[in-house]
């Protein structure tokens, strides 16, 4: 998670010329479409006008995308969950920022209740040209009115909780899109969003990880970063290359686990696309190792290396945010090693007291 200080500077960092263009573009809305949360974006001039929303919305509402593009917030559906709240969740996205309440959402026969977020992305020039919105569905569990009544203290701070885990990683996501879109060039747009595309997945990965049990702030971190190597592998290995991969299952923080998988898709991608240029093939390596003191990751490979006079992670680069993160949130230690021709070495180490979870249930 991203201390407030750390937000801000991700925030002057990220500055968003090519947004606009990257919201028309066919593959930005591909990798959107694998987010696993609602996502309706608007224009705001000359009015508010929906122009796209994801497949997770027709999945989580009922309601067809085409039902709500090109027209207004009105033809959001959804009303407030609460006992005397009456506001439309299409007022309420125009109405408020930030975190907006749980609404319910009528759905053929049935009922779905959602948390709902409002924010709107500003131009260079500090004036807000688009709203996003995100719908997240509310767990079963705080359905359950008599589970409520016993336990109101216990709900609020759940709910709480899903509502900070899911508005982090929402930040994150929205980090990612605007630096990949800026300055976007048309001969590298390709490579730019199928990179992006890797990172929004490494995130959903982490999702899917979390939705077993959403009042564990826990993710196996073993588990985690295989499923991470095993996508990359699927979208960009060739023959000849070797995937050496070691894991021990270990219950970690999301503070710990999301950078770490962010940084294990970085590279990973890398090794891929350019360690073995000119070669047959070679051995990637991933290990996640645990013992006393606490975890190393390994990822390295024994490709071209990095050229001379090169570093890892480029000052300036989305990949120097991303160790930032792991070295200030995760407080990991990183040593990275390389020489031309000599492949490629970063190692990540994790004190165990320092990567645990809050409430932990299990140990290795």
């Amino acid at each position: 998670m991203m201390e407030d200080e750390d937000a801000d500077r991700v925030n002057r960092l990220l500055e968003t010329p090519g947004l606009a263009d990257a919201l028309e573009s066919e593959r930005f809305k591909q990798f959107l479409d694998h987010v696993p949360i609602a996502i309706v974006v608007s224009e705001l001039l000359p009015s508010e006008i929906i122009t796209y929303a994801n497949l997770e919305f027709e999945r989580l509402t009922g309601h067809p995308v085409a039902g709500v593009e090109g027209k207004s917030w009105k033809a959001l559906p959804g009303v407030a969950a609460a006992d005397h709240d009456d506001r439309l969740l299409s007022e309420a996205v125009e109405e408020d920022e930030e975190y907006i309440g749980t609404f319910t959402i009528e759905k053929d026969s049935s009922a779905t209740d959602v948390d709902a977020w409002s924010n709107t992305i500003e131009n260079d020039d500090g004036t807000p040209i688009f709203r996003l919105v995100a719908l997240a569905r509310v767990d079963q569990h705080f359905r359950d009115e008599d589970g409520l009544r016993q336990s109101l203290r216990d709900k609020d701070a759940m709910l709480r909780e899903l509502q900070h885990r899911v508005k982090n990683n929402l930040q994150m996501i929205t980090a990612l899109i605007r630096l990949e879109a800026r300055n976007v060039a048309d001969d590298d747009t390709g490579m730019r969003f199928d990179r992006l595309a890797g990172r929004i997945n490494a995130l959903a990965l982490l999702y899917q990880a979390l939705s077993g049990d959403e009042q564990e702030d826990s993710v196996d971190l073993g588990i985690y970063l295989s499923q991470v190597a095993s996508s990359v592998m699927q979208a960009h290995a060739t023959e000849g290359i070797r995937l050496d991969l070691k894991v021990d299952s270990w219950p970690v923080s999301t503070n710990v686990a999301m950078p770490a998988g962010l940084v294990v898709n970085e590279l990973l991608t890398n090794s891929l696309k350019y360690a073995f240029v000119g070669r047959e093939g070679g051995t990637i390596t991933i290990h996640s190792l645990v013992d006393e003191a606490g975890c190393r990751v390994v990822i390295a490979d024994d490709g071209v290396g990095l050229p001379a006079g090169t570093t890892w992670p480029a000052p300036g680069k989305l990949s120097a945010v991303i160790a930032r993160s792991l070295r200030e949130n995760a407080k990991a230690r990183m040593q990275v090693g390389s020489s031309p021709g000599g492949g490629m070495c970063v190692t990540i180490y994790f004190d165990r007291a320092d990567a645990a979870p809050e409430n932990p249930t299990v140990g290795p």
